[in-house]
């Protein structure tokens, strides 16, 4: 099965609310309210793996991976998805990057990828996770606050209702949403001017995406209104909004949105995060949650990314170097080579798109690759004279990475490719800490087939195309 990602619209949402509605991760950002109301400026995709969810979401130039998401929460069905992702982003060339990744699921990925990872955890996006026996009731000395304020409301406004909000409801709070807006946002922060741009555009999906809304009333008027969703055991709080000039509105929209809505299955309540909100922090405070809950981000370092500049590595008989400047002709002769590079899998007039380029072209698309830690290109020198080129790419997230060699026609059949091949693998397994190095070559090159068993490496299998090889540190 190969993973595939798609856009997910806002339309599209609803076909992944098993999958939220499932969850018991306590996260809010598995939910259909937050996949809605940040939907444009996250850009995200999905691919469906199994029984399991992948959420793919790129900010700020940055591509991010959610941690999977298993419909039975079976922690097996999510490692396959990340095999599958790994799979994924070693072929498409995207660096791993989690977010999201909830506190049970940490030390797991950790033990995955060893020591080069580097871990975060902001504060600022930690969600508030609360009993909701709390909400409903405010008891004991520790609610004495919320439950004063509730009952300074109620004797202020004895003809207050709450509602359960229809459809047919919607305009009302739409027209609520926009009073608030008009009067009361006065902070003028990009994201709180965006919550409330995205509650306005939620109420229309409220059934389709099987969210909760309700309403408060004085007299008749809309005063305070609520949106939230059911995920697993927790009820989360997507928008609360109250007028300032109705005193205790706040904290009795939230008291009877969870009497209505937190019913005997719901064991939680997750009112979100505070975005860096040091008001809403103190607040959110008060209400004392039972935990803050973290969301890590993992940035999964592989072997080549700490190397700031090639290695040169001596052999019986030859130098690995990386390729000077001076050389540039000999090393476009090398790529020039169509029958050469038939078995080379890269053509480089594909990137030429038709330029007549120049000797150096060659070289500096080399350095560019290994800049962007792509690939490990070193020369292959015999007598201070370029003979090939021998190749570390296409690293992987495990400790892996893929070989190749390719030599100019008048130094084959010297024993170089052997040498070569052998000479940077040891580099590979002794100073990068790379655990296996595959290869692959074509069925009809019978000159790599043999160079590379030569070299140690052991062929697995093969398709109509390649025959494919590998070697670990102990073979």
């Amino acid at each position: 099965m190969i993973m595939k990602f798609k856009k997910l619209t806002r339309k599209r949402i609803k076909d992944l609310l098993p999958f939220l509605k499932a969850q018991n991760l306590h996260l809010a950002n598995f939910s259909a309210g937050f996949l809605f109301m940040w939907n444009k400026y996250i850009s995200p995709e999905y691919a469906i793996y199994g029984d399991t969810l992948i959420l793919k979401e790129r900010y700020v130039n940055n591509v991010y991976f959610h941690y999977p998401l298993c419909l039975s929460g079976d922690e097996y069905c999510e490692r396959q998805a990340i095999s599958e992702l790994e799979k994924y982003c070693r072929e498409n060339k995207i660096r791993i990057h989690y977010t999201n990744v909830p506190k049970s699921r940490l030390a797991s990925l950790v033990i995955r990828y060893g020591s080069d990872v580097h871990v975060a955890n902001q504060r600022r996006w930690r969600d508030y996770l609360y009993y909701a026996s709390d909400f409903k009731t405010y008891a004991g000395g520790n609610y004495s606050g919320q439950r004063n304020h509730v009952n300074k409301f109620k004797k202020s406004f004895p003809d207050y209702e709450f509602h359960v909000c229809e459809q047919s409801d919607a305009c009302g709070v739409l027209a609520f949403f926009e009073e608030y807006e008009s009067y009361q946002l006065a902070k003028g922060e990009f994201s709180a001017t965006e919550e409330m741009k995205a509650a306005k555009e939620i109420l229309p999906y409220l059934k389709d995406l099987g969210l909760l809304c309700g309403y408060l009333t004085v007299g008749g008027k809309i005063v305070a209104a609520s949106i939230g969703e059911r995920c697993g055991d927790m009820l989360i709080i997507h928008i609360e909004k109250a007028l300032r000039d109705y005193p205790g509105a706040y904290p009795t929209v939230a008291q009877l949105f969870a009497q209505t809505f937190a019913d005997e299955n719901v064991h939680y309540i997750n009112r979100e995060d505070d975005s860096g909100d040091l008001g809403l922090r103190k607040s959110k405070l008060n209400y004392l949650p039972v935990e803050i809950v973290d969301k890590y981000n993992l940035a999964i370092r592989r072997s080549i990314d700490a190397l700031s500049k090639l290695p040169e590595i001596e052999s019986e008989r030859v130098i690995l170097a990386p390729v000077p400047n001076g050389d540039a002709a000999q090393y476009a002769r090398l790529a020039r080579d169509t029958e050469l590079n038939r078995f080379w899998g890269y053509d480089w007039r594909d990137d030429a798109k038709g330029k007549d380029v120049s000797d150096a072209w060659f070289l500096n698309s080399a350095r560019k690759d290994f800049k962007k830690k792509e690939e490990m290109p070193l020369g292959i020198y015999l007598d201070g004279k370029l003979a090939g080129e021998v190749i570390l790419f296409n690293f992987g997230f495990l400790s892996e990475a893929e070989i190749g060699i390719r030599l100019l026609p008048e130094y084959r059949g010297r024993g170089l490719a052997k040498e070569s091949l052998s000479a940077y693998m040891r580099y590979g397994f002794s100073k990068l800490g790379l655990e296996k190095i595959e290869a692959k070559c074509y069925k009809e090159n019978v000159a790599s087939e043999k160079a590379l068993l030569s070299a140690g490496m052991r062929r697995i299998g093969e398709d109509d195309t390649f025959y494919y090889f590998y070697k670990t540190a102990a073979m």
